[in-house]
């Protein structure tokens, strides 16, 4: 554990802050849910809370599944991480940060596929260069009670491959499955 420096008090109510810096540095929102664990030596730890983290092993699976299907790299993210990748390289996306720009396609709740095989492309993870890689891709978000928890991921193995209504339907497939795993 890394110490930070910081000491706050508990207020009447059983609170304490988190201070802004923490919060920024760990990507920690108003409203995020928080784990709570603790240890035999008295210790309280705060962790980010994942609910699609809860089936990384099924998303692993999926993912394989997708990808196996459709011939092309299929990722799933929670709302910070890559949590699972099949037919593509795990140390270039697996665990990775999402980048901002699908922090946000996430928050607007927006699909995003892309158009023609241009040199636009959506940046998956925060370690994205401006050299896209794949730049045909399919990128769908997992809704779970009203609240995005995630996306689908197909980006294509060759830059001559174009996505369509077909990866798009498959993305939207799997996405609705695994919020509705969710709910359950």
């Amino acid at each position: 554990m890394k110490a930070t420096g910081v000491v706050r008090r508990i207020d009447d109510l059983g609170r304490v802050v988190i201070p802004k810096e923490i919060r920024k540095t760990l990507r920690i929102k108003e409203g995020d849910p928080l784990e709570i664990f603790t240890d035999r030596e008295g210790q309280i730890i705060l962790k980010k809370y994942s609910p699609i983290g809860e089936l990384s092993e099924f998303a692993t699976e999926y993912a394989e599944t997708l990808s196996k299907t459709t011939g092309h790299i299929a990722c799933i993210t929670d709302k910070d991480t890559i949590i699972a990748v099949s037919g593509g390289s795990k140390k270039e996306f697996l665990e990775q940060n999402v980048s901002e720009e699908l922090e946000q396609l996430m928050e607007d709740k927006e699909i995003y596929t892309s158009k023609e095989n241009s040199n636009i492309a959506m940046p998956i993870t925060r370690n994205d260069t401006n050299e896209r890689k794949y730049n045909s891709q399919v990128v769908y978000p997992i809704i779970s009670n009203g609240d995005t928890i995630g996306t689908v991921i197909l980006l294509a193995k060759d830059s001559n491959i174009k996505m369509n209504d077909v990866e798009t339907k498959v993305a939207q497939s799997a996405a609705t499955f695994l919020g509705s795993q969710m709910e359950i």
